[in-house]
């Protein structure tokens, strides 16, 4: 159940913007914070709107009833009462919905990473083929991907990369990524034609702004030195890879595929950010779902939240028990939203259940 004095101080605070945005002596800050609010309320306000107008028409039409004496406009005032019922609960669970407090992360921009797990080369291959999928899933949906570091393994393996992505509620969409993911196929290189067992890790971080995390530079310590592995001449000859330690949580973060030890400091500084951001983001959420306890896994074959097998064509998602028969299309990215969606559905389904 929903408390009407809670939808009158959203509609109140809707009202108040607005008026308010119309003075012209409003501070650009308090013009540019209002709007943000303003914007984010309409939609709520839009729901509660549809959601009382339904729950006025229906009792309205019960008056009808009761007082009606013609049979005939009675039974349509029946039916039309009937098909109001139907959409109540619908438009009910819409606000409640829109009513669950927020992730304050969702509207962030997001450092996705891939490691390489458990299975050798085969895990490489197929790390490799999730950093294309969720290349392929941004350009899908308009958001801006920016390569953070690679590291291949010369056979069109992945061992390890980044990139930032962003756009619109990036990580809202993505987060349910984190994890282990596990695949079954049959390797190119297997003349027996049996299936292995691999894994990739995807971590998925919320890009911190320096307003969010403040980084005091006596509680780093930054190394330079000589990077190895492809990136031309001049980088393997100059010190331009920076390691950066963060002595207080002991987090390190290398960067090195840069030639210049200040653009690879930048990066360095970037990813630290948002592993401190997500670090402080998971503690206060620590009685949340377990797939919002830990980002990063072992690479263990066993701690998996996804499988992908090949040979029959489909991927599971084990936190929902969902199953899609169309592997091509999910590690294209076009049918990666039919999982996300389902991710979402649940999360919001628990969360309605603690607050009931």
């Amino acid at each position: 159940m929903i408390r009407s004095e809670t939808l009158d101080r959203l509609l109140e605070r809707h009202a108040a913007l607005n008026a308010a945005m119309a003075r012209p002596d409003n501070a650009t800050d308090d013009m540019v914070r209002m709007a943000k609010e303003y914007a984010e309320l309409t939609p709520v306000v839009g729901a509660i709107d549809a959601l009382r107008r339904c729950e006025t028409e229906i009792a309205d039409l019960n008056a009808m009833i009761d007082g009606e004496a013609d049979q005939e406009l009675r039974r349509m005032a029946e039916d039309e009462r009937a098909a109001l019922a139907l959409r109540l609960p619908e438009l009910t669970q819409r606000v409640r919905v829109m009513l669950l407090p927020k992730d304050e992360a969702d509207e962030k921009n997001a450092i996705l990473e891939v490691r390489a797990g458990t299975g050798g080369e085969e895990a490489a291959l197929f790390a490799a083929g999730l950093f294309r999928l969720y290349q392929r899933y941004a350009e899908l949906r308009g958001w801006k991907v920016e390569l953070l570091h690679m590291s291949e393994t010369g056979l069109g393996g992945l061992k390890e990369g980044q990139m930032a992505i962003r756009g619109r509620v990036v990580f809202a969409r993505l987060k349910f990524e984190s994890g282990v993911h596990r695949v079954q196929r049959v390797p190119a290189t297997e003349a027996g034609g049996r299936i292995h067992t691999s894994a990739a890790t995807v971590a998925v971080l919320p890009e911190a702004e320096e307003v969010d995390i403040k980084i005091d530079e006596k509680d780093l310590r930054i190394d330079v030195f000589r990077a190895s592995g492809p990136g031309g001449q001049s980088v393997n000859t100059t010190d331009s890879a920076v390691r950066i330690t963060h002595l207080p949580t002991g987090l390190v973060v290398i960067q090195q595929d840069e030639k210049s030890q200040h653009k690879n400091k930048a990066k360095a500084l970037r990813v630290l950010r948002a592993r401190l951001y997500e670090a402080e983001r998971q503690a206060k959420a620590a009685d949340r779902a377990a797939q919002r306890k830990s980002q990063i896994g072992s690479g263990d074959r066993s701690e998996r939240i996804r499988t992908y097998n090949f040979p029959q064509g489909r991927v599971t998602d084990h936190r929902i028990n969902l199953t899609l028969y169309k592997i091509d299309r999910v590690m294209d990215g076009s049918a990666l939203d039919e999982l996300i969606d389902a991710l979402v559905a649940d999360d919001q389904a628990q969360q309605l259940g603690e607050l009931s």
